[in-house]
């Protein structure tokens, strides 16, 4: 399922609108039914909710004038075509008013495992994700026992994409599998086909073969989910960009580009717009890059479309930073990193949310378990009075076994929850502090050297060709050349550095209490460690950094702004060849640090040719 929203639901917003284009029946717009014959109305409205709306709110509205005349199970079917209305609308608290009604009064089975589905879009909409997720855990719980082909598709497939979006990839691709399997042609494979390959590729799978797309495209095409078809079309794209693929993904989005903007859905259309900026990008043709990023920030911005605006914000601030717009790209990366730390909230809301729905549900099996248990006690207890001493005294211990076992899950239970919270602290590959902890840590210090008046320099390492390395040795050298960058770093911190990992081959080191020339000395050792240090796993794997260095004695003590100075100083340390260490000063520091920046500066001037200061 792809992430939109607005800053306070940024779920699943544009989605709903897909759930239900490639949900909806595709039957032809039947002739108006007579109001005598209330299921065929209903069955019409049904089918021309997401294709004629206005003509679907004209029989809402029919329906409704006569509801006195509908029976129970009508009234509870009109009642959840409100709430589809109303979440299509965006009223989220009258949509689920209408749905939980009839999820709590509704006899029809079917009919509550629909409401269901879309509760679920609009819980998510809402950013209650735990109660997204102990609804959809009871929908697949009832599962079974629905005979309504059309509402199992639609709970698999709300399935595979709230799980893919909650980052559990292969439940993800097994639900569409299921998909797949129950539905071998027609609509719903077509679906299972997207939903399937989308959390392939979420999940990082990069040798996708295009023919696996078109495989998947061509039965989309045939039952007219022209849709379905370019959001796979998008996906393909998308992976032939991380190929390094920039003619072929630029050949796809523009032969697809007109036909995506007749859709008029706001979502896949900015998808398209900034797959072509970065396209663009790498083949050098920095204004159409410049032209395609911008209208894909407009158009997020009006639909809060989050992932795009992050992307847009990110590349813009690339190429101003290229056109030497230093004041421009400022404010594009300022509005980058907003966009990209509420991105990385919400998703992290939402892994959050679906391990502790599965924290209770294994709590509630315990609890079940110790019920069960307890009432095996009570049987024993009353044997006892029938039982033998000796026996008596056997049932006691295997009561106090229970006990200890019962004691014995619970403390694990505990303990798998702890680890939890320190693994949502940490890094999964390298083990130390992940972007948002790392900025939390670094700000606690740097609000301790200020009120002690002492000093304090930031390191940001990003290191050299690592996407060759990628593409030339494969994934798993990457991963050990990161954790292998990680370790030498460590073996040159001090037990009061904040050290963590910024975000792919990019780390950040606050050093407090540290003098610019004492970063400056300590980078270097870092870098020539990194270059020289051999590795027995992967000799053949170069391995080399870039460092930019910023000190609070230039730049005060707000975090944000020693991150911009130091980013100016890797992106010139890249530029001028990587593998080196540039330091950036203010020259408006204040007069009282003038005479201890000469000093510095006449240090660096007497630092080897792979050292300098950008001012």
């Amino acid at each position: 399922m792809q992430t939109t929203g607005s800053r306070r639901r940024n779920f699943l917003a544009g989605a709903f609108l897909l759930f239900t284009v490639l949900n909806g029946s595709g039957a032809a717009v039947a002739a108006r039914a007579p109001l005598s014959n209330v299921p065929q109305l209903l069955d019409q409205a049904e089918s021309l909710r997401a294709r004629d709306n206005a003509r679907f709110v004209e029989l809402l509205q029919e329906l409704e004038s006569h509801v006195t005349e509908l029976s129970d199970k009508q009234k509870w079917r009109l009642h959840y075509l409100q709430g589809w209305q109303a979440a299509y609308n965006g009223q989220e608290e009258k949509a689920r008013t209408l749905l939980e009604s009839v999820l709590k009064q509704a006899s029809d089975s079917d009919l509550k495992i629909r409401a269901t589905s879309v509760l679920i879009h609009v819980l998510g909409v809402g950013h209650h994700y735990e109660e997204a997720f102990e609804y959809l855990d009871k929908a697949l719980d009832d599962l079974p026992q629905a005979s309504d082909k059309e509402a199992r598709a639609r709970i698999l497939g709300e399935a595979s994409q709230l799980l893919s979006e909650a980052g559990q990839y292969d439940l993800a691709a097994g639900y569409a599998e299921q998909i797949i399997a129950e539905y071998p042609t027609g609509r719903h494979n077509c679906l299972g086909h997207m939903y399937e390959l989308h959390a392939r590729i979420r999940a990082g799978q990069t040798k996708i073969a295009n023919e696996t797309f078109q495989q998947s495209i061509t039965p989309c095409l045939a039952v007219g989910e022209k849709l379905a078809a370019d959001i796979l079309r998008k996906d393909m794209a998308a992976l032939a960009l991380q190929q390094g693929k920039s003619d072929e993904a630029l050949s796809l989005l523009q032969a697809n580009y007109e036909e995506v903007r007749t859709l008029n859905y706001s979502e896949l259309t900015a998808d398209f717009n900034i797959l072509l900026a970065q396209a663009y990008w790498k083949k050098g043709e920095t204004s159409l890059a410049q032209k395609y990023a911008t209208v894909a920030v407009d158009a997020a911005s009006k639909s809060d479309l989050i992932e795009p605006l992050v992307k847009g914000y990110q590349l813009l601030y690339q190429i101003e930073r290229q056109y030497g717009n230093l004041r421009e790209a400022l404010a594009y990366h300022e509005k980058y990193v907003t966009a990209d730390k509420e991105h990385l909230d919400d998703t992290r809301e939402k892994a959050l949310a679906y391990q502790i729905i599965k924290q209770q549900i294994e709590a509630k099996k315990v609890e079940l378990s110790e019920l069960n248990k307890q009432n095996q006690i009570l049987q024993l207890q009353q044997a006892l009075d029938h039982k033998a001493v000796e026996t008596s005294r056997l049932y006691i211990a295997l009561l106090l076994t229970v006990l200890a076992s019962i004691a014995f899950w619970l403390y694990r239970l505990k303990r798998s929850q702890l680890r939890f919270m320190r693994l949502a602290r940490r890094d999964g590959l390298t083990g130390i502090f992940n972007r948002q902890h790392f900025v939390e840590e670094a700000e606690q210090a740097l609000r301790y050297v200020a009120k002690s008046q002492r000093g304090a320099s930031l390191i940001l390492i990003d290191l050299d060709h690592f996407k060759n390395i990628n593409d030339t040795y494969g994934h798993i050298a990457g991963d050990h050349a990161l954790r292998r960058a990680v370790l030498i770093c460590q073996q040159h911190l001090h037990s009061s550095d904040v050290f963590g990992r910024i975000g792919g081959e990019e780390f950040g080191i606050l050093l407090p209490e540290c003098t610019l020339i004492q970063a400056l000395e300590r980078a270097e050792r870092i870098r020539m460690a990194m270059q020289a240090q051999p590795d027995a796993e992967t000799e053949h794997v170069p391995l080399t950094a870039s460092f930019g260095i910023a000190s609070t004695a230039h730049y005060g003590y707000d975090l944000r702004r020693l991150l911009i100075a130091a980013d100016s100083a890797l992106y010139r340390a890249k530029r001028d060849g990587r593998n080196r260490v540039v330091v950036s000063m203010d020259n408006q520091a204040s007069s009282s640090a003038a005479s201890d920046t000469r000093a510095q500066r006449d240090k660096l001037n007497d630092a080897p040719p792979y050292m300098d200061a950008s001012e």
